[in-house]
């Protein structure tokens, strides 16, 4: 992005600022699964009301720079201050009265209240100098003052300068207290240094000139290239009383005009505004570095490792609540070997069917499941088949005494195994902890029914209704069954016919209940045949029940809970792509600011 000089910077900086700040209100009010600690959802707001605050700030049409004085007791400050004014302004010119130091020297078409709150406390003296219509010049108290009052006005001003000049002499130039808070300010601020009082420096016979010393520690402070005037302040002023254009006696390399030329045309609409926009810049990187901070994780490997473990423990909860349910049904074999019984002989048909009918009530007359089962009507007396059987009913009440003996335990301590894998899996609890527990609190026992119902009705169709080669097994024995009685019935009623007409000899009576004999032989031998071939046992029908029941538990148990840890990552991943996305909006705005500072070229006046 080329900078245009013309371009209103500021003016264009200021929404922009408005606009991260909307968004950075926006993102954090918005819901989100990945939790914002109070410390960080502070530090965002404090942010979020800096941005807002720096962007009413900077909606002007021209921005004012404060350059800040300051140094300690005896460099001259107050002297470089009259000789920039060209006047006594410590003295003379006070707009209003004030009992504080502090000298704020600006245009007289500034008007007061555009100043800083914190100026607005100092005297004032104005001017009419159109070169520095835009600037603010500040002269502060003596850093190392030994009035504690004047050290705590200097440290209030020190946030508003935009430029800081730390001002220095032969003598000090670098004492503790100026400099250790310069280098608390360096960052913050721009800062260019004088060394007044130049004529006693040059004027030294030993050690290392007070400018080549200063230099060397600024370059130890980070400052690669900075801006130094070596000033004679006091002449300048003289020159001026005595209406001389130049001083007289100017020692080698003085800087003073240097100095003012800088202020009065180096610092131009662009620096200023690079300068502004400096601290912009800090501060946006600042809110970059914050969102960065709090920008979740992929959580797409440990969901992945989640996932894993999850199985198999769902596999074992499944296989645990196969038992339990089976258990339930355990007092009933008798009612689902007669259920399954008298539906595998649907299919007989004539004598035989009345038999199996006769002989399988008789075998279950002591059934009485309805009674066994609480909150069903109980009819009397009368002996319960399977085509009195309510399956869903049945069923519901299996599945209510099961969850209400084990089952509800069996959740909530599932959804504790579960958590406790996901934690050795490194996925954070907080985040699947509710969604873990609300499955849990599902209508499990609709579910346990249904499967219950399925797999009774599976394992029917399939011991009713076999494929392969017990299909034909089945189909020849019934075949066989349902024709064989009939014949051997018909046979001996012809037997007895044939003895009675053909041999003309009254039959016995043994002769004339051959049928009935011969017939319930047969039938027994049918029934025989159908017991070792068609085989109905709780037994084979609980082993295939169970392993029925168990697949579909461990499906509902993992169509429930297994997409959790994948939704959440997957949630949290989206929080990510808007951290991202507004981390690196910010950053655009981070570069069109340094690209401006740049080409100001005001990089030198911070440290690194």
């Amino acid at each position: 992005m080329s900078i245009d000089p013309q371009q209103p910077f500021l003016r264009t900086l200021a929404p922009l600022l408005r606009g991260l700040e909307k968004q950075l209100r926006t993102w954090l009010d918005g819901r989100r699964l990945y939790p914002v600690t109070m410390v960080q959802r502070a530090e965002i707001e404090g942010l979020a009301d800096d941005l807002k605050r720096k962007a009413d700030a900077l909606d002007v049409d021209r921005p004012l720079l404060v350059v800040m004085l300051m140094g300690g007791t005896g460099v001259g400050k107050s002297t470089l201050m009259n000789a920039l004014a060209g006047a006594s302004v410590a003295q003379a010119s006070f707009t209003r009265p004030t009992t504080r130091d502090p000298v704020v020297y600006f245009h007289n078409t500034v008007k007061p209240d555009r100043l800083d709150p914190a100026l607005r406390l100092c005297r004032f003296a104005q001017h009419d100098r159109e070169p520095l219509v835009q600037k603010v010049i500040v002269d502060t108290p003596d850093v190392d003052s030994n009035d504690l009052a004047n050290r705590d006005k200097l440290k209030e001003l020190l946030p508003v300068a935009d430029v800081v000049l730390y001002v220095g002499s032969q003598e000090k130039y670098h004492d503790q207290l100026g400099w250790e808070l310069f280098k608390e300010q360096r960052q913050r601020r721009a800062f260019a240094f004088v060394l007044n009082k130049w004529d006693r420096c040059v004027d030294a016979e030993k050690g290392l000139r007070p400018d080549a010393d200063l230099l060397r520690d600024l370059k130890a402070e980070g400052f690669e290239n900075p801006r130094l005037f070596r000033t004679t302040a006091q002449l300048w002023v003289d020159a001026e009383r005595n209406g001389e254009a130049v001083p007289k006696g100017l020692p080698d390399g003085e800087q003073f005009r240097e100095l003012r030329d800088w202020l009065e045309a180096g610092l131009t609409r662009l620096e200023i505004e690079a300068v502004k926009a400096r601290g912009v810049g800090q501060l946006i990187a600042q809110a970059e570095a914050v969102i960065e901070s709090v920008k979740p994780p992929d959580l797409s490997p440990q969901a992945a490792k989640v996932r894993t473990a999850w199985e198999a423990v769902l596999a074992d909860e499944a296989a645990a609540q196969a038992d339990v349910l089976i258990s339930t049904l355990e007092p009933y074999q008798q009612e689902v070997e007669h259920h399954f019984s008298v539906r595998g002989q649907q299919n007989f048909w004539g004598l035989t069917a009345g038999y199996l009918r006769a002989t399988t009530k008789m075998k279950y007359l002591g059934s009485t499941l309805r009674d066994k089962l609480p909150g069903v009507p109980r009819l009397g007396s009368k002996v319960e088949t399977p085509d009195d059987w309510n399956l869903t009913e049945f069923v519901q009440n299996c599945s209510r005494t099961a969850g209400e003996r084990v089952l509800t335990q069996r959740l909530s301590a599932l959804a504790n195994r579960l958590l406790v894998e996901a934690d050795q899996k490194g996925f954070p609890l907080p985040l699947l902890s509710d969604r873990t527990t609300d499955t849990t609190k599902l209508d499990w026992e609709q579910r346990f029914t249904r499967g219950l119902i399925e797999s009774l009705t599976e394992v029917e169709n399939e011991v009713t209704h076999p494929v392969g080669w017990r299909k034909w097994v089945r189909g020849g024995l019934t075949l066989f069954a349902n024709a064989l009685p009939p014949v051997v019935l018909l046979g001996s009623i012809a037997l007895v016919l044939y003895q009675l007409f053909v041999n003309t000899e009254p039959p016995s009576l043994a002769m004339m209940l051959l049928p009935v004999y011969a017939t319930l032989a047969t039938l027994v031998f049918v029934h025989v045949l159908i017991m070792v071939f068609l085989p109905v046992r709780w037994a084979s029908i609980r082993e295939q029940f169970r392993g029925r029941l168990q697949t579909k538990l461990e499906d509902e148990l993992t169509r429930a809970y297994l997409p959790i840890p994948d939704e959440v990552a997957a949630a949290v991943r989206e929080e990510k792509r808007q951290a991202e996305g507004l981390a690196k909006e910010t950053r655009q705005v981070a570069e069109w600011v340094d690209e401006r500072e740049q080409a100001a070229h005001v990089a030198e006046l911070y440290g690194k």
